[in-house]
């Protein structure tokens, strides 16, 4: 039975041992799936469950919370994908002022050992966790001698010749490049989210939406060609905008998507918002006509590229087949030999 636990103390979760997998997993990019893939498929070969390790906030957001880095992904579709993924349990572990000072030490006995029992830790490459990131690959190998388990690294993944990393592609969204985005992710770039209600300024306008909060710092802004997963059998084209809303005077972030020729109730509704190309950027209008004029000409221009990009379903990480090379790191094989 799949569990997730958000505390560091608490009783053993594991209690005939576990391999565990530490990282953000922010966008569980193809690095990410191999990382979590190796993991999973040791804790097979051992017998005992494999737990996947992560935090919220993200530690950078925790150290700057005036303005934080952009989000790739929400917190339930990193739940979601992770526990696609295969893995037993998910500690996503509540990120404030008392884990930030907890040394390295002090988590790998309380959390690692503690907790979970570890009989193997793996990390992605150059991960570094504890109070001033004092923790990495040389000490949980270390402190593994100690306690009885082994710790190893995952091999950067390449695609193309390109290192996959949660950074890049940012810098694709960013630049509009969802396709470079797609192939370092290994799937469309998507957000999900449960459809809330909005001002219903869009509907007298002629442009209903169906509006998804996003309550961290996205990755990208602006006005988009998009499918939409969940509203009907098949992809529904759409335009979408994603921003704060300058013109209405918008705050938190907030995805608007326009679903062409679309009727019915949608609130309620977990939709996937599947991004396929920016159209510019957000802007702010004199009035509201300027803004209803330009939203036509957005929805024609949607349609146009919409037609001919057929929609590559953006299936949860850890669908189908693997996309990634698992490799470990080879120090592994000569330090973490614990059974």
């Amino acid at each position: 039975m799949s569990r997730l636990f958000r505390d560091v103390d608490g009783g053993s979760l594991c209690p005939h041992g576990s391999v565990v997998c530490i990282g953000a997993f922010d966008g569980l990019h193809l690095g990410h799936e191999a990382l979590v893939r190796h993991a999973v498929a040791r804790a097979r070969v051992l017998g005992v469950p494999a737990v996947a390790l992560s935090f919220e906030p993200l530690p950078r957001e925790f150290f700057a919370r005036a303005n934080p880095p952009p989000r790739l992904t929400l917190p339930r579709d990193r739940v979601d994908g992770l526990f696609a993924l295969g893995v037993d349990h998910l500690g996503l572990l509540r990120f404030n002022a008392i884990l930030a000072a907890m040394s390295a030490e002090d988590f790998v006995r309380r959390v690692l050992a503690g907790r979970l029992g570890a009989r193997e830790v793996w990390i992605g490459p150059e991960f570094r966790f504890g109070h001033r990131r004092a923790g990495d690959l040389g000490l949980l190998q270390a402190m593994g001698a100690e306690l009885g388990f082994g710790a190893g690294e995952i091999e950067p993944v390449h695609v193309h010749g390109e290192r996959v990393s949660s950074t890049r592609i940012r810098e694709a969204l960013v630049g509009g490049d969802f396709g470079r985005a797609a192939t370092l992710l290994g799937r469309p770039y998507a957000i999900g989210g449960r459809v809330v209600r909005g001002r219903q300024l869009g509907r007298t306008l002629g442009f209903p939406t169906a509006n998804l909060r996003f309550p961290k710092t996205p990755a990208l802004s602006g006005i988009y060609a998009t499918w939409v997963h969940g509203a009907g059998p098949q992809p529904w084209p759409s335009v979408s905008s994603f921003g704060t809303r300058p013109t209405v005077e918008g705050v938190e972030p907030l995805l608007e998507a326009h679903l062409f020729d679309f009727a019915g109730d949608l609130y309620g509704r977990h939709l996937q918002v599947e991004f396929v190309a920016k159209l510019r950027d957000e802007e702010k209008f004199p009035d509201l006509p300027a803004l209803t004029a330009q939203m036509h000409h957005d929805a024609a221009e949607a349609r146009r590229m919409l037609s001919g990009s057929p929609s590559q379903k953006p299936a949860r990480p850890g669908a189908g087949d693997d996309r990634a090379d698992c490799v470990p790191h080879p120090e592994y094989h000569q330090t973490a030999a614990r059974r």
